[in-house]
């Protein structure tokens, strides 16, 4: 399958769609360069996704992100050429968080540990997570990047990023049957063209250089809001899981 293919083909709920990058712009080589692009081999085939590097060995990413095996892409821009800043590697492991619902995407969130650390350099770096109590709330902007879809018919090898507002809950519960506010961000101004959609599943919502949440689901037709994963909220389980695989994998 052609891999401007695989970026359609991932798995969503039942009516839902989010992935790709609409209303936003190709962002400038290597200004994200916590960026990891995902290709994932599953029983139902090849697909891919984005992810983010939070430290040197792990990328954070959604959960519907699953698979066999995983090949992860850092330092790249255009994913169709061999640039000289990409980093490639495999996931020795993939830990989906234990309560994570894929009838209805509550909990949407897993941890790669890579088979070797990444490298830093200034196209491959890691994002910072939330500390604190701090949390995003309506009316901040953020970030989002991705190597999905422009529309629906409109396909790209290259970064693209957009700006998002983050919404109230009441903009995703009432049109999301599933929306949790505890644990999942309301994101994208429903006046504006302007979203993440097919492609960018498992890339973060970055907010004053902090990833606040992870792109899970939408509508099919990738119009805001989109609902993202939040976080903070599951920040205890991430600094446990890394913790508890902080050894190198076995070869």
């Amino acid at each position: 399958m052609p891999l401007l293919l695989l970026l359609m083909a991932f798995l969503l709920p039942p009516g839902a769609g989010a992935g790709e990058i609409i209303g936003g712009k190709e962002a400038r080589p290597h200004s994200h360069p916590y960026m990891a692009f995902l290709q994932i081999q599953s029983q139902q085939g090849l697909s891919a996704c984005g992810g983010f590097l939070v430290r040197n060995d792990f990328v954070l990413t959604a959960a519907h992100c699953w698979g066999r095996t995983i090949t992860v892409t850092l330092g790249a821009h255009n994913i169709h050429r061999q640039e000289r800043t990409q980093q490639r590697t495999r996931a020795c492991r993939a830990t989906r968080h234990p309560d994570y619902n894929p009838q209805t995407n509550r909990n949407d969130i897993m941890l790669l540990k890579l088979a070797r650390p990444m490298r830093r350099t200034s196209a491959v770096r890691p994002v910072a997570l939330p500390r604190g109590r701090a949390r995003v709330r309506p009316g901040d902007r953020c970030t989002v990047a991705g190597w999905g879809q422009l529309g629906l018919n409109r396909r790209t090898n290259r970064l693209h990023e957009v700006q998002l507002t983050v919404q109230s809950d009441s903009g995703c519960s009432s049109r999301f049957s599933f929306y949790n506010s505890q644990t999942q961000i309301c994101v994208g101004n429903p006046r504006k063209r302007k979203s993440a959609f097919l492609g960018d599943s498992g890339g973060p919502l970055v907010c004053n250089g902090v990833a606040q949440g992870i792109v899970s689901y939408g509508n099919k037709l990738g119009t805001p809001p989109a609902v993202f994963t939040r976080i903070r909220s599951f920040m205890p389980w991430v600094n446990r899981t890394m913790r508890r695989f902080k050894q190198p994998c076995k070869t």
